[in-house]
């Protein structure tokens, strides 16, 4: 029997792993200078919390049951988690709130799909306590500082508004409106068309349709609509974003290029359904893959509060296998894995222990020096030459019983 990793799983050999820290490191240096301190939430909960509130479709979680029956769920995302966490482990804590995570995510796949993924790696930060057009602002600004830091400036936003597009979809009757809802999300123009609607609905399922473009040409459409108070504000709310936003990237000389090109999509619709406002992806440079998601959800955190307290929440994550993807082909990723600097090679059997002092000696004497000692003792110091050089290693100390040692420098 051939073992393998079950369907939707892979293994990480060491450079995968490599090119993965490359890209979470330069992620979290800029989750740290935004002041964002990393959080660890448990891979399992309960079902009802990954749930959250019926968000998040239950066929899409994987369950277990624990010894006493109850039904667990590996996480699909981190944000239920971190908001469950938030309101129940640091109460009274004060806020805005400033999390970030690294972290394994897992979704079951549909049924009839074969080796589809479920495990997913994401990278991703959630401000809590905070509302307006300021943290919606600081959220894109830190997306934008991201891909800056990863040499990704051919990059895009689709932004929408949760909150206004689900407005704009009332007028449509109770039993039709989710068909109208999943045509628009999957811009499925036909479907429209088709469905069981007044000729002014079906205008107005196409209107929203193609309810996209540069913002301000966006912004003058749906305002050409007969807009209620509460749905002119969010409006007013959206022009705002995009001229902070323009004006912060215009007022610092530091950066090199600037926000990444901007299309508001008020037809954007993301699958998990706990977001009230501002919505977006994070698109490549050739507009085929979604490299991150995110947007506010200002109600989710009072699904956990003991008393049902609201507490306003805006985040995104990076899906760091498409970001992998799409930095193999920037030339920018490590080729290799780390070399090791020196090997340490007990001259007989009886200098191993002399050996592993010696090697831990060179280890204390430099920051994050990989010293390997040779366990196989071989007798032909040519082929221990031969050895080192094929892994990359520079430097030999042969060390004899007594601790005294000879360096020799290896040409690669």
């Amino acid at each position: 029997m051939i073992y393998q990793p079950p369907v939707g799983a892979r293994d990480l050999f060491p450079l995968d792993v490599v090119q993965k820290r490359w890209i979470e490191d330069r992620i979290q240096q800029v989750f740290h200078s935004w002041g964002y301190h990393r959080i660890i939430t448990s891979t399992l909960e309960r079902l009802d919390t990954l749930m959250a509130g019926g968000a998040i479709e239950q066929a899409t979680v994987i369950q277990i049951q624990d010894s006493e029956g109850d039904t667990l769920g590996l996480r699909p995302e981190l944000t239920a988690s971190i908001a469950r966490a938030s309101v129940t482990r640091m109460a009274g804590a004060s806020y805005p709130q400033r999390f970030y995570y690294n972290a394994n995510v897992f979704r079951r796949a549909a049924k009839g799909t074969h080796n589809r993924q479920q495990e997913f790696y994401q990278a991703g930060i959630e401000l809590l306590g905070a509302d307006g057009v300021a943290a919606d602002a600081e959220i894109l600004l830190i997306v934008s500082a991201c891909l800056r830091n990863l040499g990704l400036d051919q990059c895009s936003l689709i932004l929408g508004e949760a909150g206004l597009t689900r407005s704009l979809l009332q007028p449509f009757p109770d039993h039709l409106r989710k068909q109208v809802r999943e045509a628009i999300a999957h811009l499925d123009r036909l479907k429209l068309e088709t469905l069981s609607l007044s000729p002014d609905l079906r205008d107005r399922a196409l209107f929203l349709l193609d309810l996209r473009g540069q913002p301000a040409d966006a912004l003058q459409r749906v305002s050409s609509l007969d807009l209620d108070s509460e749905q002119r504000a969010i409006v007013n709310r959206l022009k705002g974003l995009m001229e902070l936003l323009q004006d912060s990237f215009q007022q610092d000389a530091t950066t090199p290029y600037g926000l990444p090109t901007i299309t508001l999509d008020l037809s954007l619709i993301q699958t998990i359904d706990y977001y009230t406002g501002i919505v977006f992806d994070v698109i490549g440079p050739s507009g085929q893959r979604i490299l991150g998601q995110g947007g506010r959800y200002n109600q989710l955190l009072s699904l956990y509060h003991p008393q049902g307290q609201d507490c306003p929440g805006v985040g995104f994550t990076f899906n760091i296998e498409e970001l992998h993807q799409v930095l193999l082909t920037t030339g920018q990723l490590p080729l290799e894995t780390p070399e090791t600097d020196w090997l340490v090679v007990p001259t007989q059997p009886e200098a191993y222990a002399a050996a592993f002092a010696h090697a831990q000696k060179i280890r204390d004497s430099a920051h994050l020096v990989r010293v390997e000692v040779e366990l196989s003792h071989l007798n032909d110091p040519e082929a221990v030459r031969q050895s080192a050089q094929s892994r990359r290693i520079k430097q030999i100390a042969w060390v004899d019983e007594s601790g005294l040692s000879n360096v020799e420098t290896i040409g690669l």
